[in-house]
This record gives structure tokens, sequence and C-alpha cells, in this order.
């Protein structure tokens, strides 16, 4: 691509940017305000400008607290989230009933974030998901994998290998979930939760925030049931857990049963990650 054909993508870029915002000092409805509140949602970068700002950038941070990455949020109160991923493949489209009937039980507000493997295997109970409010559903990936531009590996597994694959592995599930959903998945967690800073950044550009956490709550869903409380009952305010919702035969069911009241008893609450200000 041309230099000039680059600068006049940019100069677009930034036409509509302030075209958006002059927009926004004369609209004051509801929808615009929540929407505009958001981080990193005003807009979605042309995917062309992407390709030409990264193509040559090399990424020097890897792993799962790479720059950018948020971990936790920022709050006054007891409060922590409980995340879920829903891996999806040969051996990640399970589901845990049992863990998803305790939360419905328990009224314990959560976050999953959804692989569209799983989604493809399970698409039925992804709606049912959905539509209860106590569940946000947010991005986990196309394919799983690490969020890499170059190929690095993480736990045995491959990473997105360029830029393009970046975007494909963020963007297709997102848009999975949106024509299911009508809903916009706004948070992303990679399989693995490794990244480089790069990618970090691309998916910043395409109005998404990468979610990791501060609480290994299962360790890919290996722990014991005690394993699972015991990483539980650690919380601090503002801490986020990595529990998985699709191995039944895991751990994690029993170990979230045992920490729930726990919890309650120290004066602790449960809340979904939309709205929460991300560090």
């Amino acid at each position: 691509m041309t230099n000039t054909k680059t600068a006049f993508l940019l100069l677009s870029f930034l036409l509509i940017s302030a075209c958006e915002q002059r927009e926004a000092q004369h609209s004051f409805s509801e929808a615009t305000f929540i929407k505009r509140s958001i981080p990193y949602m005003h807009y979605d970068v042309p995917t062309e400008l992407i390709l030409t700002k990264y193509e040559t950038v090399q990424p020097n941070e890897w792993g799962e607290r790479t720059t950018g990455v948020q971990t936790h949020f920022e709050t006054t109160e007891k409060e922590i989230a409980l995340t879920f991923d829903a891996c999806g493949g040969p051996h990640g489209s399970n589901v845990d009933r049992e863990l998803i009937r305790f939360l419905q039980k328990e009224q314990i507000p959560s976050t999953l974030f959804i692989n569209s493997r799983w989604i493809e295997k399970n698409t039925k109970l992804f709606q049912q998901l959905a539509t209860n409010p106590l569940f946000q559903i947010e991005n986990h990936g196309t394919h799983h994998q690490p969020l890499s531009v170059n190929g690095k590996s993480a736990w045995g597994i491959s990473g997105t290998a360029s830029v393009k694959e970046v975007i494909a592995e963020v963007k297709e599930n997102q848009e999975k979930i949106e024509n299911l959903t009508g809903s916009k998945s706004t948070l992303f967690r990679s399989g693995t939760a490794y990244y480089d800073e790069v990618a970090v950044q691309i998916a910043k550009d395409l109005g998404i925030q990468i979610v990791n956490y501060t609480i290994l709550g299962d360790a890919g869903a290996t722990f014991t049931s005690g394993q699972v409380k015991n990483a539980l009952i650690t919380a601090k305010p503002g801490d986020i857990a990595l529990l998985h919702i699709n191995q039944p035969k895991s751990g994690t069911s029993e170990g979230v049963k045992q920490a729930v009241p726990i919890l309650h008893e120290k004066g602790f609450t449960f809340v979904q990650l939309h709205n929460q200000n991300l560090q």
C-alpha cells in the first residue's frame, strides 16, 4: 500500500471520528450515553488501516500479563467477579450443568467467555444463557488460540501467526455472538490467556479489551474441589477469578459451591465485568 493511500485512510478515519464526536455533543439519549461511557467502544479502526499499522511491528512481550491486559477492576466495595471459560474443541465442548444450576439457584452474576467451537456444539444452551441476565456473554476466540502476531505458542497450542489472524481470531467469534444474541461483545480472553503486546493493541483498536485474571480459580479445570475453594476464598475486592464451565468431571463446580458461602460470610458480592473500571 502506498504512503498516499495510508494517509488517506488515516485522514478518513480521523474525519469519521470527529463527526461522531460532534454528533455526540448534540445527542444525549440514554443509549448514546451508555455506549460512549464504555471504554474502547467509540469506533472500530478499519481493518485495512490496522493491517498497515502493524504489519512490520515486532512484539517484545509474551505472557498473561503483557502491557494492556486487564486483570482486575477498581472498586470501593467488597466485590469480585467470577468468570468462566468455555473452550470448545474435541475435549472442551462439554457442559458443567451442575455448575450452571448452582449459579442460577444462588443468583450469582457471572461473566462467560465462550469460544466459537463451544457455541457450535451447544447453540441452544448458548442462546438460553445469553438471555439470562445472570450471565454476561463475552468472547473466548474463534479457534482458542493464543493471541500473537508471529505464531508464538503457549501450553502446546500454536498462536495466531499474523496481524490478519489476530483480527480473525477476535472478530469472527465476536460476529457469531452478535448474530446469535443481538449484542456485541467487547471483552476478550484468548485460548491459554497468552498474548503479545502488539496483539493486545490490535484488539484495543478493534474496540475490544483483553481481560485475564487475578485469581487462578481452577488451573484449566485441573484443580481439585478443595484447591478451587482455597483459591477463591483468598479473594480481595476487585479480583477477577478464572474458572471453566465446560469440564463437568473437574473439581470446579464443587469448589465454587464450597467457596461461595464463605465469600458471602466475608461480605463479598459478585458482579459481572460490564461497566467495571478494568485495570
